[in-house]
């Protein structure tokens, strides 16, 4: 992984701390969510980008970090037959994102 995008990742972690309980809120919605990460989140991770040569590595870390925020913003889903608590899985995530929230 080049040395800017881990300097990115590793700020923008930090940074999505900030927007920890703006994420965890039940009160604002999930739209407005998705909003805030696509235009302050995704702007910040990808600034100064058209530099960048993208390994298959760094492509799987921005993935990676993308679903860990995705995560914190759609929450955790109750399990019926399990009777508990759950994270999304990656497939649930796309679904819920690619429709209208």
């Amino acid at each position: 992984m080049t040395v800017s995008l881990k300097h990115f990742i590793k700020m923008l972690t930090t940074g999505t701390l900030c927007y920890k309980k703006f994420f965890i809120n039940k009160n604002i919605p999930k739209k407005l969510k998705v909003i805030l990460k696509n235009t302050v989140i995704d702007k910040t991770l990808t600034h100064a980008s058209e530099t960048w040569i993208l390994t298959k590595r760094d492509r799987k870390q921005i993935n990676v970090f993308e679903r860990k925020v995705y995560r914190r913003i759609l929450g955790p889903v109750y399990d019926n037959e399990k009777e508990n608590w759950r994270i999304l899985t990656n497939e649930e995530i796309f679904a819920m994102i690619e429709t209208p929230l």
